[in-house]
């Protein structure tokens, strides 16, 4: 596994196969697709930033790096994916083998250029607050505390506006400091950028123009009439703080057997106008904080009335949602509208019961937001991420906006799409395949929003047919892939990162053994966890659970060692042996099992696999479980019931959650107090241990997970219980000593292998 994670060190890249399939039909039979997972803005210790603009080739416009053959005497370079010969500009003239440019040293296959000439002035980023009123005084409280604090960490240059809605959506006036003025819209109704040019006085006392899009200062807006609604961050302090100190609850009677009015969709159509109207094409977020279900307007998901339940994954699987596709496609509007601006959205959805994540999905998504969900604005689930978001770039999450993503392929590969956080630009070209998965027919993606953790899976396709050419084929051929990402980086500049890395085709007789060497059973879990979340989505009567088998099943029979017919003696390679665990957890896990989650949760879980790097990724698959007890420091152990012991603390790491499980005995001690006695400081230090690691745990991740802390047998243990392997069921033969019965008819993993071997040998 190493050299997979010193590769990902390197370039931000896994690939399931590092060794690719050398034709159509090899490929197809590897059963899990040539693929990789990518994280375009991934830091990189020793990475060059250098200050002047790329060279491209001038035939296929892929970028100049360390692969390319030069020839120093003629100053010419040859392109490594079209083989197009290019000529040096004249600054380059003093090249030669003893004095490379940065893009020629072999380990710098990543490499950052900022020309200024090029990418123009430095812009501010915009945040635009829309806050949700429709909430008891308690949550009121909790979220002008958590907002005084994020506005106070806001980079001083940069603009913030402030919405604020419940029945109707009220557009606050921050640039007029004399005394609180806003703008109120209705509720009931999308706003478009004309109403808002016309409504809120962009031109008053002027004449406005006759023809063509208003967009920004470009198009004869006055900066001061900007200015009155997107202030920088420094000036307006004072103001900011006022508005959101006098934050009230909103004021409209609401019957008791009813719900309030909530028009987030309103709220948001709103925001995106506004920001359509003043920066368009400039980096801007809307953040988001929702408390409950939009009742009203454009996007809602459930009528006023108590006596009609919120949709449920029954509901949407029967058809028997009437609002949910009305709503996604309200969001699918704002999406185009919000890709188009090059804006994010983000949301922060607090509230014990859905908000509508669910149809909220697709804009988060394609605009590349960030989502954090929490049952109240007072969990440390919101409040600390809200704050890591804007903490200082070093260990926060370097957000940056407007990227564009292309990539170059070596011929016979080309692209299916991307599953993850962009949206496609559309550009059709000879490198986009036939067959399309996620943001796909295309070889340009806009990213609105990324940062340092963002993650996209891009789905290959080999398009090279076996044939009297393939066989002349020489061995140790290798292919080339490109990523370039031009993006506006956190301190405002616009930047170039390219990309380039390259993998060998399997050759000949030894392909299996070849493809077994290259195979990376993490990433491959993680890109077969995000294709079948993807199909859940977007086919109608999949099942998830025979998807999965019959893809186990197909990939044993071609890589396992096995005499037909006898199950006792199948044998998986080591680099295969885990992948058959990945599976039988990921059928198990919330991304497949919708059952006891809300379609908001679930939506949230998937949108969280979809923009995550493969390490994260295995974590929600197949949480860690770390073992604490006086007998031994703390070791990895198996995620299965038999870990549990009396005398035993499990920390337990889903991604989303993290555990902290005392076994019964210990659990006694503690409450008895002997912690606290002399004498008593390993039991001190044993009950300390796994909370040291959990804190470590959580100052590195976003968003911030849930920590449990629970006694066996107590309610709260479900959230380990849930994830163990029932080995020891209720209904076992013979339970092993220790551990714990598990209250399940789920298979265990032993059953799984067995039917696994058995039916892979046939």
């Amino acid at each position: 596994m190493s050299e997979f994670l010193e590769l990902e060190a390197l370039d931000g890249i896994r690939m399931p196969w590092n060794v690719i399939p050398g034709t159509k039909e090899d490929a197809v039979s590897c059963v899990v697709p040539v693929s990789a997972i990518y994280t375009p803005l991934k830091s990189i210790p020793d990475m060059p930033v250098v200050p002047y603009a790329p060279l491209r080739c001038r035939m296929c416009r892929s970028i100049l790096n360390p692969f390319s053959r030069v020839d120093y005497s003629a100053k010419i370079w040859l392109c490594t994916f079209c083989f197009q010969r290019n000529q040096f500009p004249q600054h380059y003239s003093s090249i030669s083998e003893n004095n490379l440019p940065p893009e020629l040293f072999p380990q710098y296959t990543t490499i950052e250029y900022i020309s200024t000439a090029e990418t123009g002035p430095v812009m501010p980023p915009v945040f635009i607050f829309v806050v949700d009123t429709c909430i008891i005084e308690e949550e009121i409280g909790y979220l002008k505390s958590a907002l005084a604090q994020a506005t106070e960490l806001l980079p001083d240059n940069s603009l913030v506006g402030f919405i604020t809605f419940g029945t109707y959506v009220q557009v606050h006036e921050l640039g007029f400091g004399l005394l609180p003025k806003s703008y109120v819209f209705k509720g009931t109704k999308e706003v478009s950028k004309e109403q808002i040019l016309e409504q809120m006085c962009f031109f008053a006392g002027k004449q406005k123009p006759t023809t063509g899009v208003i967009a920004g200062t470009r198009d004869g807006l006055s900066s001061e009439s900007i200015s009155r609604f997107l202030v920088p961050a420094s000036e307006c302090e004072f103001v900011l703080n006022s508005v959101i100190e006098e934050l009230q609850k909103d004021p409209w009677h609401i019957p008791a057997d009813q719900r309030a009015s909530r028009c987030t969709g309103a709220a948001l159509s709103v925001a995106a106008s506004l920001l359509g109207v003043c920066v368009p094409g400039s980096g801007a977020r809307i953040m988001a904080f929702v408390g409950g279900p939009s009742t009203e307007g454009p996007g809602s998901i459930v009528s006023k009335s108590l006596t009609e339940p919120i949709r449920s994954h029954k509901d949407l699987d029967k058809d028997s949602a009437p609002l949910f596709d009305k709503a996604v496609k309200f969001y699918d509007q704002i999406a185009k509208q919000l890709v188009h601006q090059g804006h994010v959205l983000d949301l922060f959805a607090c509230a014990v019961d859905q908000v509508g994540v669910a149809e909220m999905k697709v804009a988060i998504e394609k605009t590349g937001g960030i989502v954090v969900l929490a049952e109240s604005f007072g969990h440390s689930v919101f409040k600390d991420s809200l704050l890591r978001i804007f903490q200082s770039a070093d260990n926060g999450l370097g957000l940056s906006f407007n990227g564009i993503l292309e990539i170059n392929c070596s011929k016979d590969v080309k692209i299916q799409g991307i599953i993850g956080p962009c949206s496609s630009l559309e550009k059709k070209s000879p490198l986009s395949a036939d067959t399309v998965i996620g943001q796909g027919n295309t070889s340009a993606w806009k990213m609105c929003g990324l940062d340092k953790k963002t993650s996209l899976c891009f789905v290959y396709d080999i398009s090279r047919k076996v044939g009297p050419d393939t066989v002349a084929q020489q061995t140790g051929e290798q292919l080339y892939l490109q990523f370039v990402t031009y993006y506006q980086h956190h301190e405002g500049q616009m930047r170039l990162r390219t990309t380039t890395i390259s993998r060998q085709w399997a050759s000949g007789a030894a392909t299996v053994q070849e493809l077994i060497d290259g195979f990376d059973q993490e990433a491959a879990a993680a890109v077969v966890a995000r294709l079948v979340s993807f199909k859940m989505e977007t086919e109608a009567d999949f099942d998830p659970i025979r998807w999965l088998d019959r893809a186990l099943i197909r990939l044993c029979t071609k890589f396992g060692d096995y005499q037909k017919e006898t199950p006792s003696s199948f044998s998986l390679s080591p680099r295969l042996s885990i992948f058959p665990q990945f599976m039988f957890n990921l059928r198990r896990s919330q991304f497949v099992q919708v059952f006891n989650n809300s379609p908001d949760e679930t939506a949230y879980f998937r949108m969280m696999l979809e923009r995550e790097n493969v390490g994260n990724a295995v974590a929600m698959i197949q949480p860690s479980l770390i073992s604490y007890s006086f007998q031994s420091g703390p070791m990895p152990v198996l995620l299965d019931a038999t870990a549990i012991g009396p005398d035993k603390i499990l920390l337990l790491d889903s991604y989303f959650s993290v555990v902290i499980f005392h076994g019964i005995t210990i659990a006694q001690w503690r409450k008895a107090g002997y912690q606290d006695q002399e004498g008593h400081e390993a039991f001190a230090q044993l009950l300390k241990a796994p909370h040291d690691e959990s804190d470590a745990i959580i100052k590195e991740r976003f968003p911030v997970p849930r920590l449990v802390v629970c006694d066996q047998y107590g309610s709260q243990a479900r959230f380990l219980l849930a994830k163990l392997n029932p080995s020891v069921a209720y209904n076992s033969d013979n339970p092993a000593p220790g551990g714990d019965v598990i209250f399940t008819d789920d298979v265990s993993f032993e059953v799984f292998m067995d039917h696994l071997q058995r039916l892979a040998v046939q």
